[in-house]
């Protein structure tokens, strides 16, 4: 996988970057990393817990679920479409999925109640706060009084944009795109439970003024209403110093390139890692297996239209935010670093 760049850094911007540093990473390394993915008993069927439609959390998993099924590492493996981390998280624990993908912050948060294990520390998440580039909303700040479209309920955005709205000095007050609470009390935000298609719905029509989103770069539903809607994302990096002493060292400045989204100006905002977990009964193999793919065959899993996505160095894979590594995978990194 790609180097991760510096926090003051650009992120790489073709897919070439990622092959290159995958390939410079892994040279000289080729006996102990084709003996960390050594072939064991396939699992029968695996389920990825993934995200909806049009982001970046489904492509993923539809591309990981496709490497374990072709690599052997299940018999049969599938992608679900989810509402987001937490919904993902909630499928882990429930047994109606095997693998899932979730925000380091959204993981950490549900370890306190939850058991699972880590298979890798894999790729960042971009927090977009999209608005109309007509709103007059400029900075953080200007979101008060607003109405805005957080995230599913059952998403990681869902978390991460109340902390944000926290760190910023703003309440919430619970709102529907349908009807707004009129007025709000000063420095409050009209918060309401839509994800990424429904808020972009609702964000053409004037039902809300601001999304928030996390995702990839670029989220193909963001590339399409950007391409028939004057839109701008706002700066959330001046967040950070209080998002971090808050709720913890989750948060990094990652940047927004220009091309990324017709017309809308490069912006720096707040990035999140990602974590792919697996439940506590999966076989030894199967995690050994898996975590040789993030190894090995890393370029199969970045969706074609990817642009900047920062994806981690096989030597900071294991970085898994507090979340304990599956022993599988603990071998398959042993082996592959010696």
């Amino acid at each position: 996988m790609a180097e991760r760049r510096s926090p003051a850094g650009l992120p790489p911007t073709r897919r070439t970057v990622l092959r290159t540093g995958l390939a410079a990473g892994l040279a000289g390394l080729a006996l102990p990393a084709a003996a960390a993915c050594a072939p064991g008993p396939p699992a029968e069927a695996l389920r990825v817990a993934g995200g909806e439609q049009g982001g970046f959390y489904l492509e993923f998993a539809t591309l990981l679920a496709a490497s374990l099924q072709r690599h052997g590492v299940a018999r049969t493996a599938s992608a679900l479409e989810t509402g987001g981390s937490l919904d993902n998280l909630d499928r882990l624990a429930s047994g109606g999925a095997t693998l899932a993908i979730a925000l380091s912050d959204a993981a950490a948060d549900r370890l306190r109640t939850q058991r699972m294990l880590a298979l890798g520390k894999v790729y960042e998440n971009y927090l977009h706060c999209l608005v109309r580039a007509d709103s007059g909303i400029t900075v953080p700040a200007d979101l008060a009084g607003r109405t805005v479209a957080v995230g599913d309920p059952r998403s990681g955005t869902s978390l991460t944009a109340a902390r944000l709205l926290a760190a910023a000095g703003l309440a919430t007050a619970p709102s529907s795109a349908a009807h707004r609470p009129d007025p709000l009390p000063p420095r409050t935000v009209g918060a309401v439970g839509l994800g990424l298609n429904q808020g972009l719905a609702a964000l053409h029509d004037g039902a809300v003024e601001a999304l928030f989103w996390s995702g990839g770069v670029p989220t193909a539903a963001i590339t399409a209403f950007a391409g028939a809607t004057r839109a701008r994302l706002l700066d959330l990096s001046e967040l950070l110093p209080a998002l971090r002493s808050r709720f913890g060292a989750f948060y990094d400045r990652v940047l927004i390139r220009e091309d990324s989204y017709a017309g809308v100006p490069a912006t720096w905002t707040v990035g999140v890692a990602n974590l792919l977990l697996c439940r506590e009964d999966l076989s030894a193999d199967v995690a050994r297996a898996a975590v040789g793919l993030l190894l090995e065959h890393s370029a199969e899993l970045v969706p074609a239209a990817s642009r900047g996505v920062q994806y981690l160095s096989p030597e900071t894979l294991i970085s898994t935010a507090g979340v304990p590594l599956h022993p599988g995978a603990e071998d398959a990194y042993r082996i592959f670093h010696g």
